[in-house]
C-alpha cells in the first residue's frame, strides 16, 4: 500500500495524470441549498447573481443585494433558524472532509495537473494555489469524488480555471480550507468551498458551485454563481454473450454457431435453426417456399414433391397434348383399314387413347389372320 501512494505521489507530482480513488462523497446536508453562506457579514458590490439561497448565522449584516441578486427559488436567510441550521450543516461537512485519508500528495501550486478522483493536498497540508488551468477527469465515472485539503489558504489567480471532463459533476469537488480562500479576477472556478474563516471572491469570477464560510465574512464583486452539476447517472453498457452480436432495436440476436434469415416487410416470418439443423429461407410474398431437394413454382402453380414430375400451367392457361396417330402393323395379304386417330387433350387422356388404338389394332390383325388360314 504505501509503495502505491508513493507511485501515485510521484506521478501526481510531475503533472501527470493520477489514478482514481474510490471516495465517498461529502454530504452538505441544507448547507447544499446556499450559494453563499457566511459567519460574520455578506458584502457584495455590483450586479452579482447567485443560483441558489444566501444565509448567514449568527452575524446580521449583508450589504449589496441589491444590486445582487438571489434567483427563485433561492432565498436570503439571516441570522433564523434556516441559517444557523446550515451553519450545524456545515460545521459536519467540513470536518468530515477535513479528516479524509490522503490518497496523494500535489504540488503546492496545482496548475496544468490532470487528475482523477481522489483526495489531495499539498506538502505538508502547505498551502494551495491555481496559477492556471486544472483538470479534473472523472474517468466515465460521474460519482466520482474530489476532495482539497489545506490547513491553511487557497489562492486562485487571475483567468485561471479548472476544467471537468469524463463526467466528473461540480458538486462532488470540494475544497476544504484551513483559514481563507481567495478567488482571482476572472478566473472561472469549481466546485464547494468550505472555510473556516473567509472567502473572498474578487471581481468578475464565475463559481461552479458554493462559496460557504463558517466564522467569518464572504465578500463578492459583481461575480456569477452557478447551480454546480450534479448529474450522478452512470452511464448505461450492453454485455453480449460470448460469440453473439448485438444488434439494433427491431433486429434479430443470433445465437453462436445459428443461421438466421431476415425477412422482407410482407414476407413470411423466417425460424431460426441450432447448430447442426437446415435454416429456413424466406419467401417473397404469394410464392411458396418448397422443401429441400424440391421446386419452388410461381404464384398459382403446383410444387411438387422430390422425385415426382409436374407439367405446370401459368393460371388461366391449358396444355394441349396434340393429336397423334397410331397404326399397328399385321401380317402380309390382309391389311385392315386404318384407324383414324382422335384428338387428346391432357397427359391421362392421351395415354388411355393409345391404349384403345393398340387393342383394337391387334383384335383386327388377329381376325385377319385367322381368315387366311380357313382360306388355305
Amino acid at each position: 500500500m504505501l509503495v502505491a501512494l508513493g507511485v501515485l505521489a510521484a506521478v501526481v507530482s510531475t503533472g501527470s495524470s493520477a489514478d482514481a480513488a474510490i471516495v465517498p462523497t461529502v454530504e452538505l446536508g441544507s448547507a447544499a441549498d446556499d450559494a453563499v453562506l457566511a459567519g460574520s457579514t455578506v458584502t457584495n458590490t455590483g450586479a452579482s447573481v447567485l443560483d441558489g439561497s444566501l444565509g448567514l448565522w449568527p452575524g446580521t449584516s449583508v450589504t449589496g443585494f441589491p444590486p445582487g441578486i438571489v434567483l427563485a427559488p433561492g432565498t436570503t436567510n439571516v441570522n433564523d433558524a434556516v441559517a444557523q441550521q446550515a451553519q450545524a450543516d456545515l460545521t459536519v461537512a467540513y470536518t468530515d472532509a477535513a479528516g479524509r485519508p490522503i490518497d496523494a500528495t500535489t504540488t503546492a501550486d496545482l496548475v496544468s495537473l490532470n487528475l482523477q478522483g481522489g483526495v489531495y493536498a499539498g506538502p505538508n497540508k502547505s498551502p494551495l494555489s491555481l496559477s492556471g488551468p486544472l483538470t479534473l477527469d472523472g474517468a466515465g465515472d460521474p460519482t466520482s469524488v474530489f476532495i482539497f485539503q489545506t490547513d491553511s489558504t487557497l489562492i486562485t489567480a487571475s483567468n485561471s480555471t479548472i476544467t471537468l471532463i469524463n463526467g466528473a459533476q461540480a458538486c462532488n469537488v470540494f475544497w476544504q480550507v484551513g483559514s481563507s480562500a481567495t478567488l482571482g479576477t476572472n478566473s472561472d472556478f469549481t466546485g464547494n468551498i468550505l472555510a473556516l474563516s473567509s472567502i473572498t471572491v474578487s471581481a468578475g469570477v464565475t463559481v461552479h458551485g458554493r462559496a460557504l464560510a463558517r466564522n467569518a465574512a464572504v465578500t463578492l464583486d459583481t461575480d456569477t454563481f452557478l447551480q454546480p452539476t450534479c448529474d450522478l447517472t452512470p452511464p448505461s453498457t450492453t454485455t453480449s454473450l460470448p460469440g453473439s452480436t448485438t444488434t439494433l432495436p427491431g433486429s434479430t440476436t443470433t445465437l453462436p454457431g445459428s443461421t438466421t434469415t431476415t425477412s422482407l416487410p410482407g414476407s413470411t416470418t423466417t425460424t431460426t435453426s441450432l447448430p447442426g439443423s437446415t435454416t429456413t429461407t424466406t419467401s417473397l410474398p404469394g410464392s411458396t417456399t418448397t422443401l429441400p431437394g424440391s421446386t419452388t413454382t410461381l404464384p398459382g402453380s403446383t410444387t411438387t414433391l422430390p422425385g415426382s414430375t409436374t407439367t405446370t400451367s401459368l393460371p388461366g392457361s391449358t396444355t394441349t397434348v396434340p393429336a397423334t396417330t397410331r397404326t399397328v402393323g399385321v401380317p402380309t395379304g390382309s391389311v385392315p383399314p386404318p384407324t383414324p386417330s382422335l384428338p387428346v387433350t391432357g397427359a391421362p387422356n392421351q395415354m388411355m387413347l393409345a391404349v384403345a388404338v393398340v387393342a383394337m389394332g391387334l383384335g383386327t390383325g388377329l381376325v385377319g389372320l385367322s381368315r387366311a388360314r380357313k382360306a388355305h
